[in-house]
């Protein structure tokens, strides 16, 4: 509590990145597991479903009730929720990742040489289908991402209200939790660019409307958030696959290698949304605070329109140009993938 200033900067600086850089040294391994023990088709892609799936409900959890606890653990002051509730997930955290790293054991025993640095970047290079998915996941995240951030900004200072965090969880209980369970059944990639810009398109419309209540919010939400979820457990898949392709191409498995990009564009796509939101917020006069009255914070209805604007055309914008790509430079179809499969066993 008693720095301030530089010094707060730097604390908040130093702590940030080490978390990210555990995190990250975590991250990389966990998901490399997919690839290296299964073989494809139907058991890679329901183990990456529920992967993914389980990684969206707790995801989703934490965005719903967020907004609650923080009222519940800080009385009413937005600062002292903020900060115990940041510290129970933390606890929380260390105690599931104790649990996984006692639980999961090594079997293989077979000594691999590990790829120097050149080899790793010549590997990732030379695979031209993970770039393309890891291109489409930096856009579909980044465009997602925008929104999701702003989101809060916008039941606060737009859609107001006394109780406005109470239309926020509600917002988010039905987009982001209730909907997880479609996963394992809806499996179609381009119908999921569908629906989150028609739902893009819907919320678009809404916003500029006199609507003031939350329900009429659920309609956009079911496309936006169910699709978000269907694009992230498809993109994993094929990621999945382009380890396959790899190892055709360049005689080598790269799990690691290629996964590590997975983490990596989560975490470039995060730093975007958070730039695009910065700059939203400072053009549109609007407090990042968002314990600052909403009165206070946005007094000229120009700015709210920047908001608005930003939340969902930048987005539309985003998904749009991530599947015109995927669709001219992704090559792993079904038939191709069992073909290379084939290739590999013999």
């Amino acid at each position: 509590p008693a720095l301030d200033g530089g010094g707060l900067v730097a604390y908040a600086a130093v702590t940030y990145i080490l978390w990210g850089v555990t995190y990250t040294m975590m991250d990389i391994p966990y998901w490399s597991m997919i690839p290296a023990f299964t073989q494809g088709g139907k058991e890679r892609e329901n183990l990456s479903t529920l992967a993914r799936s389980c990684a969206g409900v707790g995801s989703a959890l934490v965005t719903v009730i967020t907004m609650q606890c923080v009222y519940f653990f800080g009385n009413g002051n937005e600062r002292t929720g903020f900060k115990w509730f940041a510290l129970i997930l933390s606890v929380l955290f260390f105690v599931f990742i104790l649990i996984t790293c006692l639980n999961i054991k090594e079997k293989s025993t077979v000594d691999v040489d590990a790829p120097s640095i050149k080899q790793m970047f010549k590997a990732l290079l030379q695979n031209d289908q993970a770039m393309t998915v890891v291109i489409t996941i930096v856009l579909i995240n980044t465009s997602v991402y925008i929104t999701s951030n702003l989101v809060i900004y916008f039941f606060k200072y737009d859609f107001g209200g006394a109780d406005w965090y109470n239309g926020y969880t509600l917002f988010n209980t039905f987009g982001g939790a209730i909907l997880r369970k479609f996963l394992n059944t809806i499996r179609i990639f381009y119908v999921s660019f569908a629906m989150a810009i028609a739902g893009y398109l819907v919320l678009l419309v809404l916003v500029f409307t006199t609507m003031s209540n939350v329900f009429i919010l659920f309609i956009p939400a079911f496309f936006i958030f169910a699709a978000n979820g269907m694009l992230l457990v498809l993109t994993t898949i094929f990621l999945a696959n382009t380890v396959d392709y790899g190892e055709l191409k360049n005689k080598r498995r790269d799990e690691s290698v290629i996964f590590s990009m997975q983490t990596f564009v989560v975490k470039l796509a995060s730093g975007v949304a958070a730039l695009v939101v910065s700059v939203c917020l400072s053009l549109s006069h609007l407090s990042q605070d968002t314990a600052v009255v909403a009165g206070e914070a946005a007094q000229a209805g120009g700015s709210l329109v920047g908001l608005r604007m930003t939340m969902t055309v930048l987005p539309i914008a985003g998904l749009l140009l991530a599947v015109f790509y995927f669709h001219k430079k992704y090559i792993l179809t079904e038939s191709k993938m069992e073909e290379m499969n084939n290739t590999l066993r013999a």
